[in-house]
């Protein structure tokens, strides 16, 4: 019987798999030199995470997610996001007891939803993901928009902006509220059944309906700039302030709202505007989630955070028809003459990969022309020849591939030729 990828998965092929290894190292160096250290949290939770921390009237919790029971009938869920987890971590390790605030960390690996697959939203998807956790100061919020966006131009997009709203505080929040249920109520019945639901538990969520998002009623909803409080509205100008000085160029949007309850104060997306990248023009999104830490268990702790998809991040390299600088040199190609010359062929092509060197040989028992030809095929730098003679006297040819030259030498000294040639081909 033949088997087939389970949908809304896809597999990540040899050809574009160093695609995503570039993207994921590009990321971590700019982690590290902001002074992010990765955490790997498990891909499975606790249900009760998710419930609790995303927030049990969201679409990812009420629709989405992977649950499923233990064999003791426990409730587990394989993660829908990164946040929960690396909260429930911060709690769990005794993070905030640490003397340096906030805790920065990073993260890198797969999530999972369970939506209609289309271009840009799979079921098992990645994310990377950065959290600064125990400290509100506008100045953090600010830094993890240009760390977010230093990923996307590091790789060379420039078709991408910045947006960014304020939830406000929760007497911010609560007052919208009221004013959402007062301007909704009336007309509700036009709504999905989901969002009939959603009017007195949490309105917010019918801003963001996948449904009824064209309804002009959501166009001329209240906005939460009109509610939110003098301290509210006053980190907000702050977190403005930051991005003008450190000449981060923003658009505002009153009418964004993401797709989780934990967020308030700041929220931010990165999108997309490059014409050929599709419906879902959103790269990035993330924002401050104050009391997420405490309905988790732990202590007062603020905290802001992005996570971004990498499959959207490739659609839009591809979009803007940037090509990633990805080496697939190979160095050295062993050719055998020979049956005999099998064994030492296979050690020579060990000692070079020993040495740092990329090296390959033919496993196909290819004649010596088909063996050249492969090597032609691969570009290899270096070709290197032992035959039955050649072996009997201690002795092998190296080829320079580039200029065409070639040497025969004592096999005692292959190595050290390698690394020669090699020198004087990167000072030439």
């Amino acid at each position: 019987m033949k088997i087939h990828i389970p949908r809304g998965t896809v597999d990540i092929m040899p050809g574009e798999s160093e695609k995503w290894q570039y993207v994921e190292h590009v990321a971590q160096e700019i982690f590290k030199r902001a002074r992010y250290s990765e955490i790997r949290t498990p891909i499975f939770e606790h249900t009760e995470l998710f419930q609790k921390g995303v927030g049990d009237t969201t679409d990812i919790v009420t629709k989405e997610m992977y649950t499923f029971n233990d064999r003791k009938e426990r409730s587990m869920t394989l993660r829908p996001e990164g946040t929960a987890s690396v909260a429930r971590a911060y709690v769990e390790h005794k993070l905030f007891g640490q003397v340096n605030q906030p805790a920065k960390l990073f993260y890198c690996g797969p999530m999972f939803r369970y939506e209609r697959p289309q271009k840009g939203r799979q079921r098992q998807f990645v994310q990377i993901g950065a959290e600064a956790i125990g400290v509100q100061d506008p100045a953090v919020d600010a830094e993890m928009m240009a760390l977010a966006l230093s990923i996307y131009q590091e790789l060379g997009l420039k078709e991408i902006k910045l947006v960014i709203n304020s939830l406000g505080d929760k007497t911010s929040r609560l007052a919208h509220r009221e004013a959402l249920i007062a301007h909704f109520k009336p007309s509700i019945h036009e709504f999905c059944s989901d969002c009939q639901t959603r009017l007195e538990k949490n309105p917010l969520r019918i801003l963001d309906c996948k449904v009824d998002h064209a309804h002009p009623l959501i166009a001329t909803a209240p906005s939460i700039i009109d509610f939110l409080t003098d301290e509210s509205l006053d980190y907000y100008t702050q977190v403005k302030r930051h991005l003008d000085v450190i000449e981060v160029p923003y658009v505002e949007d009153a009418t964004m709202v993401r797709g989780l309850d934990y967020y308030n104060h700041t929220t931010f997306e990165i999108m997309s505007e490059s014409k050929g990248f599709g419906a879902i023009t959103t790269l990035c999104g993330g924002g401050r989630y104050n009391g997420l830490v405490e309905e988790l268990g732990g202590p007062a702790s603020p905290g802001v955070g992005f996570a971004m998809s990498i499959e959207r991040l490739l659609a839009a390299l591809a979009a803007e028809e940037i090509t990633l600088p990805i080496a697939n040199h190979l160095d050295v190609f062993v050719v055998g003459v020979g049956e005999a010359v099998s064994p030492i062929t296979l050690k020579l092509t060990l000692a070079a990969r020993k040495a740092g060197f990329t090296a390959e040989r033919d496993y196909l028992s290819k004649k010596v022309k088909g063996q050249f030809k492969t090597a032609d095929r691969e570009n290899a730098r270096f070709v290197v020849v032992v035959g039955e003679e050649e072996l009997a006297e201690g002795l092998i040819v190296i080829k320079d591939m580039t200029t065409g030259t070639q040497e025969k030498i004592a096999m005692s000294d292959y190595i050290a030729t390698l690394q020669k040639k090699q020198h004087e081909g990167e000072t030439n």
